[in-house]
């Protein structure tokens, strides 16, 4: 980094979210380029075979392979890192990589997770059908019952794991209290912050440890990559970062410069996807042929007040039971027009999807019933279409229902 990059980084320290969102990170190359440089190289020349074994040892700083060590990935990981407001970050393959990243760097045989019940159905395939092959058990929870929490810790619990807003029924998690009782055991406290990223809530304002990302989402933003990212303390990150230089689930630098890019409007975004999930949650909630409305910007959401405290705004996904059972849902997703059939969130384009036989249909009939998710049940990631356009392309279905 040159003297100029290091004056510009400390420009940058006391930076809203917005302008670190833009510029944090970035150290220009020899060709001064505005843009963020595409590094697509696999490997990387050394001056000197002495060079070559302090890289390689770790003695030197710098680039050695791309599979743990990329100058356009590393770009990311900074920014990510300064907009969390954590010390460090590392990129993964995906979401789920960064998860399972997490887990196998910091966990081993006899380990305890103790998990919200409320999450990305793949989540808990990975913790109850992996991760439990290699003697790391989980329990799961009701994500907002405290007493359940606390009598769900067990001497060997070293983990806790949530998402807040949930997938799909949006549950809001107290944040601090739950960190405050998982420090009390001297666990770690992971938060998986992919509804809200960074420019709507700070997970480790409320004593989150780690922090994880599907980056296909919103950081991306319009459906074009996959990756992850895992942001938190450098002596954590370092040790997630030695699985991934080991095991290889590697971010590209190509989805790298991608995400950066998404980055820059990631706030203008954020906003524009609440308002209308909201004004489509409020339309959704006076629908004759709908049963109920998970959306926590509503007044009547359990976590109402807590969301409105804990995050700037209430996001984008929402959730609805119509009257009927999985032929009425399947009936108004199949009416659609404009929306998206597709399981992914966070893009551009509204995406509509049944959850029950889809991003959570690897749960068994107890899994599901426990987690809320009904045959009923239909999740709307809200994209950036005219709000009107989509309670039309709603409106055709639920009106054939009727």
């Amino acid at each position: 980094m040159s003297d100029l990059d290091e004056l510009r980084k400390q420009a940058l320290a006391d930076a809203a979210i917005d302008t670190l969102a833009v510029r944090a990170g970035q150290a220009r190359s020899a060709e001064g380029e505005h843009s963020e440089a595409l590094y697509l190289t696999s490997s990387y020349v050394f001056d000197s075979a002495e060079q070559a074994a302090a890289r390689f040892g770790g003695d030197e700083p710098g680039n050695v392979y791309s599979r743990y060590t990329n100058p356009t990935v590393r770009t990311l990981e900074e920014r990510i890192a300064a907009m969390e407001g954590t010390e460090s970050a590392v990129a993964t393959a995906s979401g789920m990589a960064a998860i399972l990243s997490t887990c196998v760097a910091l966990l081993k045989s006899g380990d305890h997770i103790v998990c919200s019940r409320s999450v990305f159905g793949t989540t808990t395939v990975l913790f109850t059908k992996y991760l439990a092959r290699f003697g790391v058990t989980t329990t799961f929870v009701d994500p907002v019952d405290f007493v359940a929490w606390e009598q769900a810790f067990t001497a060997d619990t070293r983990l806790v794991f949530v998402e807040t807003p949930s997938n799909p029924l949006c549950d809001v998690v107290d944040l601090q209290r739950l960190a405050d009782l998982t420090h009390k055991h001297n666990a770690l406290f992971v938060v998986d912050n992919c509804f809200c990223t960074p420019a709507l809530q700070l997970p480790v304002k409320f004593g989150a440890d780690l922090i994880v990302h599907s980056a296909t989402k919103y950081i991306d933003g319009q459906g074009r990559c996959l990756g992850g990212l895992v942001a938190g303390p450098k002596h954590l990150v370092d040790e997630v970062l030695g699985f991934i230089r080991s095991a290889g689930p590697t971010m590209s630098a190509f989805n790298a410069w991608v995400f950066l890019k998404g980055l820059e409007t990631l706030r203008l975004r954020m906003d524009a996807h609440s308002a209308s999930a909201q004004a489509l949650a409020e339309w959704l909630n006076d629908h004759p042929q709908v049963e109920k409305v998970y959306y926590a910007g509503l007044p009547d959401h359990p976590g109402h007040e807590l969301a409105a405290r804990q995050q700037r705004g209430f996001g984008g996904v929402l959730s609805f039971c119509v009257k009927g059972g999985r032929e009425q849902a399947w009936q108004v997703i199949n009416k659609t027009r404009i929306m998206s059939l597709t399981a992914n969130l966070g893009d551009a384009k509204t995406t509509i999807v049944h959850p029950a036989t889809t991003t959570h249909g690897r749960l068994s009939d107890e899994q599901k019933m426990a987690s809320g998710i009904s045959e009923n049940l239909i999740r709307v990631a809200v994209g950036l279409e005219d709000v009107a356009d989509l309670k039309a392309d709603l409106a055709r279905g639920l009106t054939a229902i009727a």
